[in-house]
């Protein structure tokens, strides 16, 4: 029984029940537990700029080929915005054919008289009338290398990283002692996430506990269909279409989803993608895929492969147009796709990002007023789950996809991984170091 509990899966899932029962139970109480959760979620993002920097100049340097390299993140830019695009195509589809918004027009016209959401929407509105497509790719580039890693800036930083380690595997055998001590350091940084990660219960306790006592279980009726429409088409897309890409690749979904359970669990609890990012990077490693194909993929992802986003946002705003009854023609919704594809991909290094792009698509289209947005406030919160989930399950896909189509995939590494044997450390041939791999758990 001891070791039952010591399980991190086990520890996680008791801790999202109890966060369910004190939201329940003590509304104000488990509202008040908001920063046990954002405190968890600060101490995973202290890690990810260095884990990121670490792991893409071990990468990068360890590779023969730099053309490689280019190849990867070619690769992968294509992949993201075909998987994204069929994401968002499917989400108006499902939409479309289950109407989640018909029949709740006087909830609707309700929710937008009303002056307490009017009050709470009007900062996304505004927000999202002063986002700027262009300015969010350019911001790629940070103007202060310093400034990208204190902010916590994911592309800011792959950037700079992967300029790094293109420079020191220029150098050839003198960047040999600047790569050991990389090394050491990247080991140190992952002894700390281990020690972060054993406070994971405590932060998706706190998630589940703030997000129920905030706004209740009442809160999901009136808008239950939409819910159920959302979570069904995330559960299809991963189910069906994530399922075929592995399999085409000789690869099986349920192995893989059992592997990162721990991540899919921390997520579910803390409502952040970001939480597991740094771990899905060596747990896709583990999992037999190349050092610097998940160095490079996984935080990259983050920004442009938002499959669970794209699929809320297609859906969010046909249910939007059916509960407010504004007809969309079949070019209006093609339009609607096209302006999806460019405003989705600003979606993750945002606050409030849901929000913020889905009434920056709205102000887009000028078919559905932007304030309709305040009638998703009560279950954004509920739908966030499904999305980061999603997300994550989606970036690993692509991980695998790439590392198989590279030749960057170990099946030695792999068997050992679903039989849950320790994994020996990926063997660089130009590296006397390796990326440590955190050990998992098992009952």
């Amino acid at each position: 029984m001891k070791r039952f509990f010591a399980n991190q899966t086990i520890q996680v899932l008791t801790a999202i029940a109890l966060g369910v029962l004190v939201g329940a139970l003590f509304p104000k109480f488990g509202t008040a537990l908001k920063p046990v959760a954002d405190t968890f979620i600060s101490l995973i993002k202290m890690l990810i700029a260095p884990i990121i920097f670490l792991t893409v100049v071990l990468g990068i340097a360890g590779t023969e080929s730099l053309k490689k390299v280019g190849r990867v993140g070619g690769k992968a830019l294509i992949y993201f915005e075909v998987v994204t695009t069929l994401a968002l195509g499917i989400g108006v589809v499902v939409a479309n054919l289950t109407k989640p918004g018909a029949g709740i027009q006087a909830t609707a016209q309700a929710v937008l008289h009303d002056a307490n959401t009017a009050r709470e929407t009007a900062k996304y509105t505004t927000q999202a009338g002063e986002m700027n497509w262009v300015e969010f790719f350019t911001h790629i580039v940070p103007g202060n290398v310093v400034d990208a890693f204190a902010k916590g800036d994911i592309l800011q930083v792959l950037l700079f990283s992967v300029l790094f380690g293109l420079a020191v595997n220029r150098m050839g055998e003198h960047g040999q002692r600047l790569m050991n001590t990389f090394g050491r350091l990247s080991e140190a940084m992952f002894g700390v996430l281990a020690l972060v990660m054993k406070l994971a219960p405590l932060g998706a306790f706190g998630g589940m506990a703030f997000t129920i006592g905030k706004y209740g279980i009442a809160a999901l009726l009136p808008l239950g269909k939409l819910m159920l429409v959302v979570y069904l088409t995330m559960f299809l897309f991963i189910f069906g279409v994530l399922n075929l890409i592995l399999r085409y690749f000789k690869l099986r979904l349920w192995p893989y989803l059992s592997f990162i359970k721990e991540e899919i669990l921390l997520v579910l609890g803390t409502s952040s993608s970001e939480s597991a990012l740094p771990r899905m990077i060596t747990k896709m490693e583990r999992y037999g895929c190349s050092r610097s194909v998940a160095g490079l993929v996984i935080p990259t992802g983050y920004s442009f492969n938002l499959d669970g986003t794209s699929i809320y946002l297609s859906i969010a705003v046909i249910f939007l147009a059916q509960a407010f009854q504004v007809p969309l023609s079949l070019s209006q919704q093609l339009t609607l796709i096209a302006i999806l594809v460019v405003t989705s991909k600003g979606a993750a290094g945002v606050t409030g990002s849901g929000f913020i792009v889905l009434a920056s698509t709205l102000a887009a289209t000028k078919a559905i007023p932007v304030e309709s947005v305040a009638l998703l406030l009560g279950v954004d919160r509920f739908m966030s789950e499904a999305r980061a989930i999603t997300n994550v399950i989606g970036n690993g896909v692509a991980t695998l996809v790439i590392a198989k189509s590279e030749g960057e995939f170990d099946e030695a590494r792999h068997q050992l991984a679903l039989q849950g044997q320790s994994v020996p450390e990926e063997k660089q041939p130009e590296l006397s170091v390796s990326l440590p791999l955190l050990e998992e758990e098992h009952s």
